[in-house]
């Protein structure tokens, strides 16, 4: 089924074949990697889109030596099956398995570890820089897609990039553009052509030539890109600094490797263009690319998912919340940048479009935007993922905390996130917001007191965010109603004796039942900040040891918080603080990541226990 597949395990094996037989071989990579994710679960869409470009890539360039740069790593599969991890694909995102992501020490042609957006350009002219400096002629090639292209930092890096004289391909994958229709036979003749080394040669020669009469030059430079803009959507990128090439058909592998192969001889900042689609070579990708980015396992025949139905998750909750509170108040305004499915707006956006602002991958530029309509009277709700707040982390101080402006966050995918491992896990949230001036900082232990929370946050005139972990919580009845908490209260929830466990949000569940076992008081914090002081100090006076739990690094998170009240109070309560340790925690199974790191109810006795009897 996948005999020519299965006879490549390196790229230098595949840059033995014959030009010929590369359709075969994408056609037997679609179909292995349909079939694989099915298994596994994990991103489709994307990585079919680029079925083509990496098996030309491999094919040109002289893999791992030349350096190729992957954003976001999102569609990185391709590269992983023709890299030697074919058979690894069964174990992608499992326990002890390969990454979904790139990752240096899993591969030597993983050139640069990748799970946030829009980093490649930057990664890719510092292996160029690194190169001249060297005295290697290897080349650097970073792919990025049109949606990371939204990222201010991709700007930052073409910027600099175009000022330097360093030999960098920048190839933007463009599946939704407005431009992909350009591509055609006469843009891939272009392209092919402008690339090519008599157009670079007549290029070069005209500029030394015109070079002694600077006003025929300027005139030539404008009449070429005026004859290349009519043609070519590149005026920017030329602006730049950048030898524009494109588009080109993404999916046409000879094309793309003629072209390809004539930009490893050019010198200096090179951009191709091509134009992919989504899916490409699986309907139902096709159809619904967006369904298909991140899939769990379905049946490769027709595409229907086969995972059972499970409870209600925080991030259905949140998005229940935000349509039912925007039919309250008309000031409401949604943003999310580039996460709508995955952070719950989808309803919201369909229901008060108007009202429903994605602003692409640019987190900081999310944050200002909001801070904007916050300081003119809107309300914005900010929904975003732990992992990426932390890359606007000046917006939220400089521009929204030091206002003292009431810009709500929800922030998803908080403490540890399972498959998609470290780079996508919310570690940090409570440590890096804990320390900001004016923040109201809510943790909800259950999926009603994440909706009470949502409407308190909003209530709240200044920065507040409530932070809740991925998929479902205990499964507490949800009240239709919604009543605003008093900020800064936390309650007891199991009276016991000589043990205080203090635990915050989604560590409530497993407390209460390691508190059942030790016969200790629990108590449910719910807010970071401001702490409930007195519960602290009352608990501290009547018991001998003080725990806090948290689905947080243990460094400057909750547990901080509570021992920091303890030394101004005066008490000399011992503490034990439990949660995330000083790791990066790999990707797994969420539930066996918590025991791991002793956040399940066992763990927690025993860490106690042993705590009690030194």
């Amino acid at each position: 089924m996948y005999e020519l597949l299965e006879s490549i395990n390196s790229p230098e094996q595949l840059r033995k074949l014959d030009r010929r037989e590369l359709h075969t071989l994408a056609e037997q990579l679609r179909g292995f990697l349909v079939n694989s994710v099915a298994q596994t679960g994990g991103h489709l869409s994307s990585n079919l889109g680029v079925v083509e470009l990496t098996i030309a890539l491999h094919y040109v360039f002289s893999t791992p030596e030349d350096r190729i740069v992957w954003d976001v790593g999102h569609q990185t599969y391709p590269h992983k099956i023709l890299t030697g991890r074919r058979e690894a694909m069964s174990s992608l995102r499992k326990p002890g398995g390969i990454a979904g992501f790139p990752r240096r020490d899993e591969s030597i042609y993983d050139t640069f570890g990748t799970g946030h957006s829009s980093t490649s350009i930057s990664a890719a002219l510092g292996m160029a820089i690194a190169a001249q400096k060297t005295g290697s002629d290897r080349h650097s090639i970073a792919i990025i897609g049109d949606g990371a292209m939204t990222a201010g930092m991709a700007f930052e890096a073409l910027n600099n990039a175009g000022a330097m004289d360093a030999n960098l391909l920048v190839i933007l994958n463009d599946n939704d553009m407005s431009i992909s229709p350009n591509v055609g036979a006469l843009t891939n003749y272009l392209a092919k052509l402008l690339s090519g080394p008599l157009y670079t040669t007549m290029r070069r020669s005209g500029e030394k030539m015109l070079g002694v009469v600077p006003p025929v030059r300027e005139f030539a430079k404008r009449a070429e890109e005026h004859v290349k803009g009519m043609v070519t959507p590149g005026t920017l990128f030329e602006e730049f600094g950048f030898n524009y090439i494109g588009p080109i058909d993404g999916h046409d592998i000879d094309v793309l490797i003629a072209t390809l192969g004539n930009i490893r001889e050019l010198k200096g900042p090179q951009f191709l263009h091509i134009a992919t689609q989504k899916g490409h070579g699986y309907q139902p990708a096709e159809d619904n690319p967006g369904k298909y980015h991140g899939v769990g396992k379905f049946d490769p025949s027709n595409g229907c998912s086969i995972a059972q139905a499970g409870k209600k998750t925080y991030t259905q909750v949140f998005s229940d919340w935000l349509v039912d509170m925007a039919k309250q108040d008309k000031r409401l305004i949604g943003i999310t940048p580039a996460m709508c499915d995955g952070s719950g707006l989808n309803a919201f956006a369909e229901q008060f479009p108007d009202r429903f602002y994605d602003v692409g991958i640019a987190e900081q530029h999310a944050l200002t935007f909001a801070a904007g309509m916050a300081c003119d009277g809107l309300k914005p709700v900010v929904a975003i993922y732990s992992t990426f707040l932390q890359r606007a982390y000046d917006q939220f101080i400089h521009d929204i905390a030091l206002q003292n402006l009431p810009v709500m966050f929800a922030i998803d995918r908080a403490g540890l996130v399972g498959a998609d491992g470290p780079t996508h896990a919310g570690s940090f949230d409570l440590s890096y917001l804990r320390c900001i001036p004016n923040i109201v900082i809510m943790t909800p232990s259950d999926e009603n007191e994440c909706r009470q929370m949502l409407y308190t946050a909003y209530q709240h005139n200044g920065p507040s965010a409530v932070r809740y972990p991925r998929g479902g919580g205990p499964g507490a009845a949800i009240s239709s109603t919604m009543q605003a908490l008093e900020i800064g209260k936390g309650e007891i929830r199991r009276q016991g004796s000589k043990i205080a466990i203090l635990a915050f949000g989604s560590m409530l569940t497993p407390t209460l039942e390691a508190g059942e076992k030790l016969g200790a008081t629990v108590a449910n914090m719910r807010f970071v900040k401001p702490l409930d002081k007195a519960l602290v100090k009352n608990l501290a006076s009547t018991h001998e040891l003080i725990v806090t739990i948290e689905e947080n690094a243990i460094m400057g998170g909750a547990g901080a918080a509570v021992m920091e009240a303890l030394q101004a109070s005066g008490l000399e309560t011992p503490v034990l603080c439990l949660g995330l340790p000083d790791a990066f925690i790999e990707h797994g199974v969420h539930e066996t990541m918590l025991a791991e790191c002793g956040l399940n109810a066992s763990g927690i006795a025993a860490a106690i226990e042993k705590r009690v009897t030194k």
